[in-house]
């Protein structure tokens, strides 16, 4: 699981507005005096901006992340947050001590069962509830239709449950699945939809997008997936895409929060 910084600039502003506001507030106001904020996979920082932009600008971060460069990225941005580099597939690893909430964004869908059952168990025995935004969902559509976006669609989401380095990924089952799995474990689970709504003023995001999604879904064994990728790019402008997301909180039952 690699990602550029380029890539979640041109990605952040979409994830910002597509991020359930009510589902932040409350993640954030879980968060008790004197507690860290632990966020996993976390990049440049962009779940940090989200929080600060949404107002909660007085919390205290540790950006956990198995990139030193985008670690570099996000210490320039925010000096004031801990960083540490680790191996997200090394839960027993996870600095916990201190932490109020455990955060992630785009996350999920790429992680395996094993491994969120592994998190929300250490979770449940710590008592730190977690937040999980902009889960891909497995629907995308787009406007005006062409005949090709279901094939492509359904060969891209078979990619999104290959082996993204630490086991078969969750892909686009990865809210409902999670609701299940922390629901088991007696935590209080809510989930509200968070899609990306593309618009044709995000051209460069909707570009880079379309070549992913083209180049997944050629790997899956689509055949049609170069021409469609060619037709979408040069309709850009005139179209409009919804790629669907979930977000999740998981709040410990008997907890303050």
């Amino acid at each position: 699981m690699a990602f550029t910084a380029d890539w979640l600039a041109l990605r952040e502003p979409a994830d910002l507005a597509a991020r359930d506001s009510t589902l932040l507030t409350r993640a954030a106001e879980c968060v008790a005096s004197g507690k860290v904020v632990l966020d996993l996979g976390s990049g440049t920082g962009s779940t940090l901006r989200a929080f600060e932009a949404h107002g909660f600008t007085g919390l205290s971060w540790r950006l956990f992340d198995n990139d030193p460069g985008l670690l570099d990225v996000a210490g320039k941005r925010h000096p004031g947050a801990e960083r540490v580099t680790g191996d997200l597939g090394d839960l027993g690893a996870l600095p916990l001590g201190g932490v109020g909430l455990v955060t992630a964004s785009a996350l999920l869908d790429l992680m395996p069962l094993d491994w969120v059952t592994d998190l929300a168990a250490r979770l449940d025995t710590a008592g730190i509830p977690f937040y999980a935004a902009l889960n891909y969902d497995g629907i995308m559509h787009w406007e005006p239709v062409l005949p090709t976006d279901t094939d492509v669609t359904t060969h891209f989401n078979m990619h999104q449950r290959g082996d993204k380095g630490i086991g078969a990924a969750l892909g686009p089952s990865s809210g409902e699945t999670c609701r299940r799995v922390f629901g088991e474990r007696g935590f209080d689970v809510t989930t509200a939809d968070s899609p990306w709504i593309i618009d044709p003023d995000r051209a460069p995001l909707h570009e880079a997008l379309l070549q992913g999604i083209a180049g997944a879904a050629d790997e899956a064994g689509c055949a049609v997936a170069t021409d469609w990728c060619a037709a979408r790019i040069g309709a850009l402008h005139d179209s409009r895409g919804v790629i669907g997301h979930t977000d999740l909180l998981a709040i410990p039952r008997g907890t303050s929060a």
